[in-house]
């Protein structure tokens, strides 16, 4: 079996969602995948398009994508209608500095743009931890099921909470499996 190939499409220009992009492809090549960063601002279709697995990443700005991804998406407005996506794998994850900023809609938003390429989507697979019945600030803190939601911190350039550092790794175990999943049975 060939190592899968995972594409990450995320806005570059914002330094904590590039920074998010980096840590999940260390975490997804450590599991023997190929990984690719794309910013969304110069894209290799082509390369994207040899993808088993796409994920898209964008801040969450005012409630929604940032404008660079948004530009992205209406310009794979070219090749939509051919489909060159269908049945391939996506995920997603986006950033904000608070701990909403309404990040929900900025995942609906990419999961409907994969829905619009005929994409099967991937959640997030983690659940929230809790002690004694007491939600803890560990893995999957923000309880978010669609796509990974971090929060970065507001005045410094690597800050992540370790809680979403966590769920990201295990974001990563869970795309791996997945993957892996899926091309053992489209190889059948």
């Amino acid at each position: 079996m060939q190592r899968p190939q995972v594409s990450i499409v995320h806005d570059a220009s914002d330094k904590h969602t590039e920074r998010a992009a980096r840590f999940l492809s260390e975490s997804l090549s450590a599991k023997g995948m190929s990984v690719n960063l794309q910013d969304v601002a110069t894209p290799d279709f082509q390369v994207i398009g040899t993808s088993d697995l796409i994920i898209f990443g964008s801040p969450t700005l005012f409630g929604t994508v940032s404008a660079a991804f948004k530009v992205f998406m209406e310009s794979t407005q070219d090749f939509w209608y051919r489909q060159p996506w269908k049945d391939k794998l996506a995920a997603a994850f986006t950033v904000s500095p608070t701990t909403s900023g309404d990040k929900l809609t900025t995942l609906q938003t990419l999961a409907l743009f994969a829905s619009h390429h005929s994409m099967q989507w991937v959640s997030v697979g983690v659940l929230p931890r809790f002690i004694n019945g007491e939600q803890t600030e560990g893995q999957n803190r923000f309880s978010s099921f669609l796509g990974v939601m971090l929060q970065s911190c507001d005045n410094e350039e690597t800050c992540f909470h370790p809680g979403d550092l966590l769920t990201l790794e295990l974001f990563a175990n869970r795309i791996h499996e997945v993957v892996n999943n899926h091309q053992h049975i489209t190889n059948k």
